[in-house]
């Protein structure tokens, strides 16, 4: 049995975390460890048993992977079950927002696999608890296209920015004088969304079918990864996050790094 923590409540960590499963081509029984708002749902989650704490009468894990943040989101982690592979997911945080919050005695892993540029001193502390800080680079599992026309607003939430993405979106057409039919896809409409903009509930949906012009996203770890084969069409909108840095992401992205 494989025991992943995937901390955070939104979609970010389980994508990442099932595009890691698929890359590393781990099979059998996964236990997500998460509060995701998402865990519920059927398409993000399939074939995965979801809890919210990893109480002592779980079987004993085969391998444990920490996602994103090496000492839980809060510093809550300590130690990993014993007898157990243990493999860090690392990709970009605002380092000096983390540090902080590290326990006195943080776990330590056999395998970190380093998923984008890092901090430096974030790359430095991963090479202190982990026996081996490798770079992987992460395949999706194969998804439907999004198979719309025009320009592509996707984002998961909340619903303020949501509708940011979308008038960002409608100030770019309008300053390149043109009104291409807009999709948004999300979870739910949220409210005061133009009533020209489709919506659409999908998921996956990070590939975009041929006739999307456009790609409009924030700037997460998932969405700039993801959409990289179409750089050229995807513009991203930053969003203040407290430990993910998107700016910096999305500063690399534009200028090629």
């Amino acid at each position: 049995m494989i025991l992943c923590y995937a901390a955070g409540d939104g979609l970010g960590h389980l994508t990442r975390l099932r595009a890691a499963l698929h890359t590393l081509g781990r099979e059998g029984p996964v236990t997500v460890v998460t509060g995701s708002r998402f865990a519920s749902d059927a398409r993000v989650t399939e074939g995965w048993d979801v809890v919210e704490t990893a109480g002592p009468a779980a079987p004993r894990p085969d391998e444990v992977i920490v996602d994103a943040f090496p000492a839980g989101l809060r510093g809550e982690l300590t130690g990993l079950p014993s007898g157990a592979g243990t493999t860090h997911l690392a990709r970009l945080l605002r380092w000096d927002a983390y540090r902080p919050l590290l326990p006195a005695n943080p776990p330590r892993f056999g395998r970190t696999f380093v998923l984008e540029e890092l901090d430096p001193a974030h790359h430095a502390y991963l090479r202190e608890i982990s026996d081996e800080v490798v770079p992987l680079a992460l395949t999706d599992p194969p998804s439907e296209p999004v198979d719309v026309e025009g320009w592509l607003v996707v984002h998961s939430g909340p619903d303020a920015e949501t509708l940011q993405l979308v008038a960002y979106a409608q100030d770019m057409a309008a300053a390149e004088r043109v009104r291409p039919p807009m999709t948004l896809v999300s979870p739910a409409r949220p409210d005061g969304l133009p009533p020209h903009v489709v919506h659409l509930d999908v998921c996956p949906a990070w590939v975009p079918g041929p006739d999307v012009e456009r790609i409009v996203t924030a700037a997460g770890f998932n969405a700039v990864r993801q959409y990289a084969p179409w750089r050229e069409r995807h513009r991203m909108m930053p969003f203040p996050r407290s430990l993910d840095d998107q700016y910096t992401r999305a500063a690399r992205a534009r200028g090629g790094r």
